[in-house]
This record gives structure tokens, C-alpha cells and sequence, in this order.
């Protein structure tokens, strides 16, 4: 039986990745911040679906940002693969809590890299790596594409993506790094944009909001859905050579056509209730990220298989079934 070490296992990620490890008949070990606060809400649910749960689904406390911590969890866990899912993801709050976002998602990989390294473990390493490393750049990009990012998250998981490749050069660890574009589902943050929009949507419909308040509209982003991108980190694992990969759909959707999609599908038009407040803008934006994820497609044989319409559609009807399940739910602050 393998044994798989995920951080960030509470995310969107960590969640879906629990579940395809499970169902494959790992073992998974998974890192949980402690918290005053309940926060386990997307991994709970998978003890009652997944059977091998009970057994194979192990938590551990532990954090990005302690050295110490990672290094005893790796010692004691002995895993055959991590994946590295842990950060602080969000672009805009990472302008307001640089350093933090520098320690978790920058130095923290180093941290997690050397503890492999100092057990003297053979375990594959998979990094998380995201497409806002583009940044600037004009799209279409793809792994051989130059890197500008545009923000403190950005510029930490680039400093994340290149000491992952030099640890892969330099003492020959299998160290991968998924470069994914956007990717989102019913379990996404509620502080993000397309899970933003389509939690409005299910509280407009339901009349217990009046309005959604977003900032740059026009944005243009390769969204996809997440629970087929774990899929595509899995098989970058299971290869004969590490390399890096680009996962995406290929499509590329503003804000606005994201707002048209979701308010449609609930019989609503969108222009009738989102409007504008330059506090949601970021001090440096990136106007389009858009993949090429030919090599994934060629060499692992992934494709994303769910189109932005599709995607927008499931999240609108995961959170009209979410409200109704929570009765009615005040209206958001801005």
C-alpha cells in the first residue's frame, strides 16, 4: 500500500485528492492547521463516502511555517508521494499579508523539500504551482513560457516552483511542479470570485440578497474544474521522469461572461444586480491567464473534460442545494 502525505488536505484540493488517493488504495496522511475555529468541513463528509476512510485517512497538526513540525511528520510518515497544497491562496489578501504568504507558500517549500531530503527518503514531490507565475505575460502560456508575476502570491510560488526544480537537479529528487490555471468547484473559498458570483446567485434567487459586489470584471481566466485537475497531479507522480506540467482547459472566460453564465443558468440577469467597488481591484492585476496544456494531454494523457458553462453551472446548483439544505442565510458583508 502507497503512502501519500498531503499539506493543505482542508482545501478544495486536499479534499478531492483525499478522496482519488483513497479510492486508488492509499494510505493518506494530511496536514491540518490547528484552529480555534472549525475548519474541516470539505474532509469530514469523506469518512461517511469513502470506506477506506476509517482506516487509511490520517490528520496530523502541523504548519508551512514550522520547520520542526514538518520535519517529524516526514520522519515519522515515511510517504512514497507528498503533494504540496498548502498556502495562502488568495492574490488580493497576499498585497495586505506579504510576508506571511512568502513564509507559507515560498520558504514553506523549502521546508517540506529538505525534510525529505534530511530522512534521506526517496518520496516523489509534487508542488503546486499556479498559473498567476505568468502574471503579465501575453497568453497563450505554457511551461516554456516567461514568468512576471504580479503579486506576493505570485512571486512566492515562483520561488516555490524554481527551488522545487533545483531540488530535482541537484541531489536528483523525483520533484514535480503542476502549473494549474484556474480551477474551481462547489468547494472553492467563498472569498473567491466564481464562488463569489454563484453563492449570490443562490441567495438572489432565494431573496435573501439584493446585490454582488466585484471589482475587475474583465478579467480573463482559464477556469476548470478542480476535482479532474487532481486527477492530472496524481499522474504526474506515477511517470518514469519528473518534468513539469501545465493543466488547463485551453478556454479562456472573463468575469463578466462568468456572471452571465452563472445568473443564466437561475433565470436571472446579471447586469440587474452586480456592481462595481474599486476596494475589490488589486494594486497590480493580471488581465489574462489562458493554457496550453498540450503537454499534459501528450504525455499524461489528461484532458479537462468539464467547460467553463458546465462548471458554472454545477456551482450555481451545489449552492442553490446548500442554501436550501441551511435554510434562509443572511446577506454577506462586503
Amino acid at each position: 500500500m502507497k503512502r501519500a502525505f498531503i499539506t493543505g488536505i482542508t482545501g478544495q484540493d486536499g479534499s478531492y485528492l483525499a478522496e482519488l488517493l483513497l479510492s486508488k488504495g492509499y494510505d493518506v496522511h494530511g496536514l491540518v492547521r490547528r484552529s480555534s475555529s472549525f475548519n474541516r468541513g470539505r474532509i469530514d463528509p469523506i469518512w461517511a463516502s469513502e470506506p477506506a476512510a476509517a482506516e487509511h485517512l490520517h490528520l496530523h497538526y502541523g504548519d508551512m511555517t514550522d520547520g520542526v513540525s514538518l520535519v517529524n511528520l516526514i520522519r515519522d510518515i515515511r510517504p512514497d508521494e507528498v503533494y504540496n497544497l498548502a498556502a495562502q491562496s488568495h492574490v488580493k489578501v497576499s498585497f495586505e499579508m506579504p510576508e506571511h504568504t512568502a513564509s507559507a507558500d515560498g520558504v514553506g517549500t523549502i521546508r517540506l523539500l529538505e525534510a525529505i531530503r534530511a530522512a534521506g527518503l526517496t518520496s516523489r514531490f509534487y508542488q503546486a504551482s499556479t498559473s498567476e507565475m505568468f502574471g503579465a505575460t501575453p497568453p497563450p502560456q505554457d511551461e516554456k513560457t516567461m514568468f512576471y508575476p504580479r503579486s506576493p502570491y505570485g512571486a512566492a510560488k515562483l520561488y516555490a516552483h524554481w527551488v522545487t526544480v533545483n531540488y530535482r537537479e541537484a541531489y536528483d529528487m523525483f520533484a514535480v511542479s503542476g502549473i494549474l490555471f484556474n480551477h474551481e468547484s462547489p468547494r472553492r473559498g467563498e472569498t473567491f470570485v466564481t464562488r463569489k458570483i454563484t453563492r449570490a446567485v443562490a441567495r438572489i434567487k432565494a431573496g435573501t440578497q439584493k446585490e454582488l459586489v466585484l471589482g475587475n470584471i474583465d478579467s480573463v481566466r482559464d477556469w476548470g474544474y478542480a476535482k479532474e485537475y487532481v486527477e492530472g497531479m496524481w499522474r504526474m507522480l506515477q511517470q518514469d521522469e519528473a518534468s513539469d506540467y501545465v493543466l488547463a482547459t485551453g478556454t479562456g472566460t472573463t468575469v463578466r461572461e462568468f456572471c452571465d453564465l452563472a445568473f443564466s443558468h437561475a433565470g436571472l440577469d446579471w447586469r440587474d444586480y452586480v456592481t462595481y467597488d474599486e476596494r475589490y481591484e488589486r494594486p497590480t492585476e493580471v488581465d489574462a491567464l489562458l493554457g496550453d496544456p498540450s503537454k499534459a494531454r501528450e504525455v499524461l494523457g489528461w484532458k479537462a473534460e468539464t467547460s467553463t458553462p458546465e462548471l458554472a453551472a454545477l456551482m450555481v446548483e451545489a449552492d442553490i442545494d446548500e442554501l436550501a439544505r441551511g435554510g434562509a442565510q443572511v446577506e454577506p458583508a462586503r
